[in-house]
Parts: structure tokens; sequence; C-alpha cells
């Protein structure tokens, strides 16, 4: 399931960032009416929806995306009604069905699993407003944009990062620990994997031990899935294809317990703090860069530019497409392109405003942040 247009990913994405806030709201200072009439009051700022998927499976959605789509919103002159689901389909179910009845203007959705986010933009398609699927892809569903990164190509940096930090170790023991079977993501993250690891496997170079996906992202069952894989391999691996920092967290706190942290390779995605600090550590190898500021941003043009009815605007700057499988429909996307970090470059990330060096300059990794140049402003 790999996204189409990728060619135009770098073009989509300049496009986006370059483009002026389409949706900026302004009231006009004229009023030449006479005998002391006042102008006409400003219209009010239209409302957009927004449902994030939950807080356990990632810490991004409450520390980066949440105030991020409120500033991007606000900025294009909207009024944004930010919530989360807990990871509660119900929930989530819930909350749209309120941000329907109360005429949102836009709705924009990272939903915890394709059905439920399918069922409500039907709901939202019948009430003739337009949606934004962020981040992943409701398979089966009718969301008018998608704006996300290029996942298959999130998860082929995960199997490069596997494969540099082995350095090539023949016969390189491999356990994947993959994301919830019912995110179409995670099914393109897999799929950018085994682009770079199965010729491994299939040559003989590296040994697949075992590999599974863990329903809802859960860490702690990740945790426990791996260390049976591990117990059952005989305490052996030497490397773990680990789909997010959260899982990869579980992970590592195994290999502690057995000695084998920042012996064997642990990917990891989302350049969260914690996993940051654990490439500091030398317990994880690389995580994946996804400058969620951009993510943001072209949700809200996109959704400016969907507020005032203006689909010729939106469609410049959904220049990709993506293909939804289960719908056999091409789906108008903004892409952006995700960035490898590994400890040598983990600086970027500071650099470019995805953490504070604060957030993961800390007591045991405050050497390597001097050694790096990271710098606590």
């Amino acid at each position: 399931m790999r996204s189409t247009g990728v060619a135009l990913l770098a073009a989509g994405a300049g496009l986006m960032l370059a483009l002026t806030a389409c949706g900026a709201n302004s009231s006009s200072g004229g009023g030449g009416g006479g005998g002391g009439s006042s102008p006409p009051p400003a219209a009010a700022a239209a409302k957009v929806g927004v449902i994030l998927p939950d807080t356990a499976s990632s810490a991004r959605y409450e520390s980066f995306d949440r105030p991020l789509l409120d500033k991007a919103l606000r900025a294009e002159g909207l009024d944004p009604d930010i919530q989360n689901a807990q990871g509660d389909v119900q929930k989530f179910s819930t909350l749209a069905d309120g941000m329907i009845n109360n005429g949102v203007k836009v709705l924009i959705l990272d939903a915890p699993n394709t059905d439920v986010g399918a069922a409500v933009e039907k709901k939202a398609q019948a009430a003739g407003i337009p949606t934004i699927d962020y981040d992943r892809l409701n398979l089966g569903g009718s969301a008018d944009y998608y704006v996300s990164f290029d996942n298959t190509r999130v998860g082929a940096l995960q199997g490069q990062g596997l494969v540099q930090g082995l350095a090539d170790k023949p016969g390189a023991q491999v356990i994947e620990i993959e994301g919830s079977a019912t995110d179409n993501n995670a099914t393109l993250f897999y799929n950018g994997q085994q682009s770079v690891v199965k010729p491994k496997y299939d040559s003989g170079a590296y040994k697949l031990v075992a590999s599974q996906r863990i329903p809802n992202w859960d860490n702690q069952q990740g945790g426990i899935t791996f260390e049976q894989f591990l117990t059952g391999n005989g305490g052996k691996v030497d490397a773990v294809l680990a789909a997010n920092d959260g899982l990869a967290g579980a992970v590592i706190t195994v290999l502690k317990k057995t000695g084998l942290n920042g012996k064997a390779i642990v990917t990891g995605q989302d350049a969260t703090p914690d996993g940051l600090q654990a490439i500091l550590r030398g317990d994880q190898y690389m995580t994946v860069f996804k400058p969620i500021a951009d993510e943001a941003n072209g949700a809200a043009k996109l959704a400016g530019a969907l507020a005032k009815g203006d689909r010729a605007g939106a469609d410049a700057l959904a220049t990709a497409t993506t293909q939804d499988t289960k719908s056999n429909r091409a789906v108008k996307s903004v892409l952006l392109t995700p960035i490898l970090i590994t400890k040598e470059n983990i600086k970027q990330v500071v650099d470019q405003g995805g953490v504070k060096a604060s957030e993961i300059c800390v007591a045991d990794t405050q050497a390597a942040c001097d050694q790096l140049g990271i710098k606590q402003q």
C-alpha cells in the first residue's frame, strides 16, 4: 500500500509552506454610511473540529499536534475545537457527533482505527462538512483530503537505520515489533521496512526470529510480546525493528533486564523526548523525525481554504495523491518528507524546534549533549 505521487512531495510541501494564509479573516474598516451608523461587526471565525486519537500510543499528540494545530488554525483565522478520544472509538464517534451537530465548517480526523474514522466521515459528508484525514488515512472513508508524511518512506528509513546500525553483521537475528493492524500507517511503515530488510532475510544475511503487530500500539503489550520472543530465542537478539519510540522504550526496558541494552540495535519513530534521550544514552539507535509543525500547517491551510468554500485553493495545496486500497480511490494529499535521526544528527531535531534541549539534555545525557553541541536556550 504505497502512497503515490512521491515525486511531487518536495514540490507539494514547498508550495504548502510558501503560500500565504489563504483563510485569514480580516474586517473592513470602511462603513461610509451617514447618520452615526456603526460599521458592521466582524464575521465570527469559522469553527473547525479536530479529533486526535489517544495519549497512550505516543506522546506526540498532546505534546506537539494539539498546540501546533491550535496555533496554525488560529493563524488561518479559524476557531479550533481540538479534542482527544483517548483511544476510545465510542468517544471518538461521540465527539464527532457533537462537532457535526454544532455546525463545524471542517472536520480534521486522526482516528484510533479506520472503521470509526470512515463512519464519522460518512456522517460528516451527509451533513455537507468536508473532512481532512490527518496523519493517517481512513481506509474505506470519504475524506476530501489527506495530510501526512510519506509513511512508506518512514518505514524504509527504519529499515535503513537497522541495516546501518548492524553494519552488515553476518547472520544478525532480528525481532520485529510492529504497529496496530487496524492502522493503515502501520501497514505502510511495515511495507517500507520490508523493502529494505526482506532482501536481507531472503539472502540469509539476517534471520527473522519473529514479527508481531501490536494491537492499538499498546506499549505494555509490545514489551510483553518482545520478552516472549526473546526468551523463546534463548535470550539472543541483534536488532529490534520497533515501529515507534513508545514500542522501542518497552523493548529497551526488557533489554535492560538481560544486559542487552546498547548492544542490540533498536529502531523507533516520532523523535519523542524519551526516544531521543534513549539515543543519547546509546540504548536506541535511531528514530524518524517528522516535523509536525509542517503537518499542522498543511492541515490548517487546507481547512482555511475549505472553510471559505475554496476547493481550487485546497487542490493547489494537495499536489500528491494517496491510494485508498479499500475504496479504490485516489485521495488528494499533502505528503511531507521524514528524516532519519541517529545520535550524529540529533541536534537537527532541536534546531528545527521538534523538541527543546531541556527536554533531552538531562543528568545522564548532558555529556552527550555537550559533545554534540546541543545547548539549552
